[in-house]
């Protein structure tokens, strides 16, 4: 498909630097097979059923964001996947002062030396010592906030506890998912108290979320795979929750990437262990999620075609303009929907 349908225009002011106070008080648009409806977050579970599934990533955002030197150079580096106990790939600003080889200090005690460079202009750093890498990073790293925030205001203690969610356990990921930010202890209690389960999966976002679709034509482009997890008891639970007529619904296109990746042909979910780079465009046929929490993307984003892929491409170019229209707050920091196709 020409990357062109998925553009739309988005006012400035529409971006979100900050997310809402307290979480679950962000707007919440709700489309399901009838209509189009304006809520907040905090009364989700009177837009759902008893029974419902939402399944939460449980990936844990760290301090990806380095700055170093190579001799005289600056170099800045976001890590985006772990490729082994001391070695990440990582994106370079900066990439033309460095060379396969080439030693970079990001502080005290913290020396990586690049090497195998890919074509996506990416380098392999290895971290130098024995000190465990993520002790290095909390001492050396910054939260990585998203571009389209960080260009606007730096990065600062606020965003150490706003760019985590309630559910971040596992280490690993460079980007949060996002989706569940809006949660609070409060609302997962009235979510529990109207009989609505919930179960966590893994899923360690990479830097490669926020890349621009640069071809111009959906078959053209190459996602970045990250890596997954999704345990024999949660599925087991999930197939369940099926089984008995009842919904699973992502929180985040994380966490539904990954239930899309693991589940087969009959729309059992499998477990799974391993990279994914599914990517998800209209046409696709669900198998692993019958709905989906999400904040509002990018335009021209893998992300926008995903949530077109599940409601109809018509359908969310009117929803966004609505958005647009009425004063959501877009990208990370932003407002939520709720998205439920007709079964």
């Amino acid at each position: 498909m020409n990357v062109d349908l998925f553009d739309f225009q988005l006012p400035n002011e529409r971006i979100a630097l900050r997310p809402a106070n307290p979480r679950d008080s962000a707007r919440l648009l709700v489309l399901d097979a009838a209509e189009t409806r304006d809520a907040i977050v905090r009364d989700l579970a009177a837009q759902l059923n008893p029974g419902d599934c939402l399944v939460f990533n449980d990936t844990r955002v760290i301090p990806a964001q380095l700055e170093g030197m190579r001799g005289e150079a600056k170099i800045g580096a976001t890590l985006h996947k772990r490729e082994g106990p001391r070695r990440w790939r990582a994106f370079i600003r900066n990439a033309k002062r460095l060379r396969e080889g080439d030693a970079i200090d990001f502080g005290p005690e913290a020396i990586a030396i690049a090497s195998d460079r890919a074509e996506d202009g990416s380098f392999a750093l290895d971290f130098q010592g024995d000190e465990p890498v993520e002790l290095l990073l909390e001492r050396c790293g910054r939260m990585p906030l998203p571009p389209y925030i960080a260009s606007k205001r730096p990065t600062d203690e606020r965003d150490a506890d706003d760019y985590q969610t309630m559910f971040a356990n596992e280490p690993g990921a460079v980007a949060a998912p996002t989706a569940a930010l809006h949660f609070t202890p409060a609302l997962m209690a009235s979510l529990e108290a109207a009989g609505i389960d919930h179960a966590t999966l893994t899923l360690h976002v990479g830097a490669g979320t926020f890349l621009p679709v640069k071809a111009e034509d959906t078959a053209d482009h190459k996602m970045h795979a990250e890596w997954g997890r999704i345990t024999p008891e949660v599925a087991d639970r999930l197939n369940a929750v099926r089984a008995a007529g009842n919904r699973i619904i992502a929180v985040g296109t994380t966490s539904l990437r990954l239930l899309e990746s693991a589940a087969d042909e009959d729309r059992v979910i499998q477990p799974f262990e391993g990279d994914t780079a599914i990517f998800i465009t209209p046409g696709y046929r669900f198998k692993g999620v019958d709905g989906l929490v999400t904040n509002f993307h990018l335009p021209r984003s893998t992300l926008f075609m995903l949530v077109s892929a599940l409601m109809g491409l018509d359908r969310m170019q009117a929803a966004y303009a609505h958005a647009i229209e009425t004063g959501y707050r877009f990208y990370s920091y932003g407002d939520s929907s709720l998205l439920l196709p007709a079964r």
